[in-house]
This record gives structure tokens, sequence and C-alpha cells, in this order.
């Protein structure tokens, strides 16, 4: 189906691509055809791999998020863990607020110590606020520093309409989010191959047996749909009497994955079929292409006195593509860098762009960075490099 090849040209690096794309590559705005008469306040489906939106229905109306607040308390909890700040045996000491959370919960008591890795179950699977608090306050030290990081990471996330005053999603009539921001928040946290490890966890009846004061905890997943939807494994569910029936709901079907966001439906019911819906509709319609994965080397070039004498050119973000079945187009996708690069770089400084182009159209840009800091090379190291090389070429003419 696709085929690739490099081409040296004067500043240029050319890449001729076979690929099927979308004859409609933009946002894609289905609410009339879709025809299903939404009972939910909000909804988006989203492309994990390209995050074209492709049905949206009031994405950017701030509503109460209920647990799919969570999400972003499990992202923080495995960005740290891919620091190696925490691990997964870490043993967590449960603080009497901690345990004091209402609504679901695991069950901890004041004083006993769980590991990192079962919290994160229990926040993922059942849902437990005790066990959001107790991951929020061993991280940052405190519940508050915690929400602090949570407002810091969704601004990073460019979640325009979000803001976090618990890791929870308990009521607060400040916390609220949107469809899209969560669809963006989702499709970071799955980024993280360890959390399907867990979101499909059905059941688990004896869940921390002999190791909390409440004896153990039967533990079912809240999320139904990884039972009853062909590819769903995640992401997480939410409810609460102002927030509505919510969820982020995620399939994957060969190379596609699909994100489905339903904020505010009137019951569990809607909110599992309007989720289904959105998800048959992309299956049934689109499929993924990833081309270059993000951060991937693209190529090694040459740096002109600096202090290494070459440097990675990588991806910025992945270049992916959202396909609608049935239709076919050929594109070229063009990997636009100068012949040298000059020191100083900054690692994740742009140097260049591939663009994706069918005809005229430009379909997709991505940029190109560098991938470390090169310094200015010194004059000692300067004049060093200028003898071997003139060494290395009297061998090479004589020999």
């Amino acid at each position: 189906m696709m085929k690739s090849t490099l081409k040296l040209r004067p500043l240029v690096y050319f890449l001729p691509l076979l690929i099927i794309l979308s004859s409609l590559f933009p946002a894609i705005r289905i609410a009339h055809a879709l025809e299903m008469g939404f009972k939910a306040k909000a909804a988006v489906l989203l492309d994990f791999n390209s995050a074209e939106i492709i049905y949206s229905l009031n994405e950017h109306e701030k509503l109460f998020p209920a647990s799919t607040t969570k999400i972003m308390t499990l992202l923080l909890a495995l960005e740290a863990l891919q620091r190696g700040e925490i691990t997964l045996q870490d043993e967590v000491p449960i603080t009497q607020n901690a345990a004091s959370m209402g609504g679901s919960q695991l069950f901890l008591s004041q004083g006993d110590v769980v590991d990192m890795e079962s919290l994160l179950i229990g926040i993922t699977v059942g849902s437990g606020n005790d066990a959001a608090v107790a991951v929020a306050e061993y991280i940052a030290g405190s519940e508050g520093a915690f929400v602090e990081l949570m407002n810091r990471r969704a601004a990073e996330l460019k979640m325009m309409n979000t803001n976090f005053v618990n890791p929870t999603g308990l009521h607060g009539a400040k916390q609220y989010s949107t469809a899209y921001d969560l669809a963006l928040l989702g499709r970071e946290l799955l980024e993280h191959d360890i959390f399907f490890h867990w979101s499909t966890i059905w059941m688990d009846e004896n869940f921390l047996e002999g190791r909390i004061r409440s004896g153990k905890v039967y533990l079912s997943n809240t999320n139904r749909m990884v039972r009853s939807y062909r590819g769903c494994d995640g992401v997480k569910t939410g409810y609460t009497r102002d927030a509505g029936h919510c969820t982020v709901a995620t399939a994957k079907r060969n190379d596609t994955r699909f994100i489905a966001v339903v904020l505010g439906a009137p019951d569990s019911d809607t909110r599992y079929f309007e989720a289904g819906s959105l998800l048959d509709y992309g299956f049934a319609n689109f499929k993924s292409v990833s081309l270059k994965d993000e951060n991937e080397i693209i190529i090694t070039m040459p740096v002109e006195k600096g202090s290494l004498t070459e440097v990675n050119v990588l991806t910025a973000e992945k270049v992916s593509f959202l396909l609608k079945k049935g239709e076919e187009a050929d594109c070229t996708s063009e990997v636009i860098l100068p012949r040298f690069l000059y020191a100083p770089l900054k690692k994740g400084e742009k140097v260049g762009e591939i663009v994706v182009s069918r005809g005229d159209a430009i379909l997709k840009t991505v940029d190109l960075v560098v991938d470390r800091d090169v310094e200015n090379a010194s004059f000692p190291l300067l004049l060093r490099r200028y003898i071997n090389s003139w060494l290395t070429f009297g061998r090479k003419k004589y020999k």
C-alpha cells in the first residue's frame, strides 16, 4: 500500500509516498449525517494517531467531568513513573485525608500501607477516590500541590477550558472540563502502554486481601464497555449528580484506534450507547495510517562549528493520517532540511519540517527538531579538528 524512497536534492530531502487518504482530511462535522439524536450534553470522536476530530457536539462547553478527572491523576502518576520519581513497588501510606474520601472507594483506612501499583489499579478499575488522593499526596506532598500539577499539565496539553480542584472528580463548583479537552487528555494517557495492563481487568473479588484493615475489596470495572464492545480497552467512566453520566472510551481494531467522549448523559445506558455509536461510526467509515512515530529519527545531520559534529533530527509529533474508507489519492511527503546545521542548537529546536501534500494542497506539516543541545565549539577543539582533518586527508592521498 505504501512505498518509501529517499532522493537527495540541494537543501531538500524528498520522500515520495503512495498512501490512501481521505478526500476530506480536515475535521469532519457529521452531526447531520449521524442523526443519532444525542441525549448527552457534549461528545467527541477523535482519531488517536492523527488527533483528527471526526465528530463533535458542544465540544468546548465547560461541564463537570466527574471521575474522568482521574485520567489526569493517572497520567501524572505514569509520567512520574517514567521519570523514575516513583516505582510501582513504592509503599504508600494512607492518610486520614485519603481515607475520608466518599463516593467510590477502596475502603482504605488511615494507617494502611498499599503499593503504588495496587492504588493505580484501584483508580483505573474501581475509580477509588481514596486511592486517587493517596497517590496525589505521595507524589506531590499534599492534595493541593498535586492539583497545581494537574492544572499545569492541562495547560501544557492545551486543555484551554479545564480547571481541576481535586484529583478525584468529586463535585466542585470550580472543577470543569470539556469533551474536547478530555479527548486530548485521554490520548496522552494512552501513550503509556502499562495502562492497558490494568484497564481491561474486569473483576477481582479478593483485591488487597490481607493487606488492608477492611480485609479485602470486591473490585469490578466501572467501564462495562471493556466487556461489551469489541476492541475496547479503556479509558474511564464518571458520575455525579451534577455531572451526569460520563465516559472517555477507547477501542482499537487493527492499527486504528478511536477515542469517544460522552459528557452529561442522562443515564448509564445512554452513556454507553452513545459512546459505542461514535466508535461504530469511526470504524465503519475511517482508518488510520501512521507514516512516522513521534521522536522517530529521520536523518543524522552534520553540525558546523559545534561541540558535536553531528546530531539526530527527529519528528516533533506523529506523522499520521485519518483516511476515509473507499477513497484513494496520491500524495507526496517532502522532508525539508538545510544541507548543514550550525551551532549553537537547543534540544527540541526546529530545523526543518515534513510537508505532506496532494497536488497543490498541503495536508499536514510536522516540525523536525534536533535531539540534543549543541554548543559552539571552542577554538582549541576547532583547531584539533582541522589538524586531524589535514592529517587524515594527507594519508588518504599518498598511501
